[in-house]
């Protein structure tokens, strides 16, 4: 069975919480929307929204309640304004060239365009991968075939692992480049996992992971599926919305 992309995505470029910001949801009408709250020795609510997403500041002493009853005031115009925000925030096509810097596992890594034998190197000490070539030959695909190599290596190892905690023998595991879909899971065909998590940090993979193993157990999303992911991975509401936040930050590749 399937399982589409996790929850509606109203805000796919907002970045994960700085220090002294929380990462919050708020029901807007018929939308849950993601937004960073942070308090400071300011005088009043604000309320900012641009390629960064929704923002919010407060007082440091203002209750939450009176916090999100200013938001809902201001519902209609919110949503309008993230709307806006979203038609504009597609990512383009990455492109591949000496010097490009790529999100993986979360962090920042620096492509190196080399003549050689079309094969890859990655240097932990510095981030910098490494990309040899034959003259002539298409530097995104051998970086494509390069991280997927990559993440179903490292999505062989934390199936596995979240499968152990759940008493059950790993399952088949399958990459798959779908467009609309994180993860999906089968009784019979085991676990599909979309290889550009790999840009993602490690929490949103182990989020799905343990998503998608949770359907072995149930296929729904009742409240039962939500509570054998919760024993996989007890911060998911968490991870979760930063998911949604980074998901169409994920470079084209």
């Amino acid at each position: 069975m399937n399982q589409p992309l996790l929850g509606q995505l109203e805000l796919p470029f907002l970045a994960p919480p700085a220090d002294g910001e929380q990462l919050r949801r708020i029901q807007l009408g018929s939308r849950i929307v993601a937004y960073k709250l942070s308090r400071s020795n300011r005088r009043t609510i604000g309320i900012t929204i641009d390629q960064r997403g929704l923002r919010i500041g407060a007082p440091r002493h203002t209750a939450l309640q009176e916090i999100e009853l200013f938001v809902m005031r201001h519902a209609e115009w919110v949503c309008r304004k993230l709307d806006e925000w979203k038609g504009s925030a597609t990512v383009g096509p990455f492109v591949v060239h000496d010097g490009a810097a790529l999100p993986v596992f979360g962090d920042t890594w620096s492509i190196r365009l080399l003549r050689g034998a079309q094969r890859a190197r990655w240097d932990e000490s510095s981030s910098e991968l490494a990309l040899e070539m034959r003259a002539g030959a298409d530097p995104r695909q051998l970086l494509r075939r390069v991280l997927q190599s990559r993440a179903m290596d490292h999505f062989r190892e934390r199936v596995d692992y979240y499968a152990q905690r759940m008493g059950r023998a790993m399952p088949p595991l399958a990459l798959s480049s779908a467009q609309s879909r994180w993860g999906s899971c089968s009784h019979r065909g085991g676990i599909r996992l979309n290889w550009r998590l790999i840009h993602l940090p490690h929490a949103q993979i182990d989020y799905v992971v343990a998503h998608e193993l949770a359907h072995l157990v149930e296929m729904n999303h009742s409240p039962r599926f939500w509570s054998q992911v919760g024993r996989l991975f007890p911060d998911y509401e968490a991870a979760r919305d930063v998911l949604k936040a980074l998901a169409a930050t994920v470079p084209r590749i």
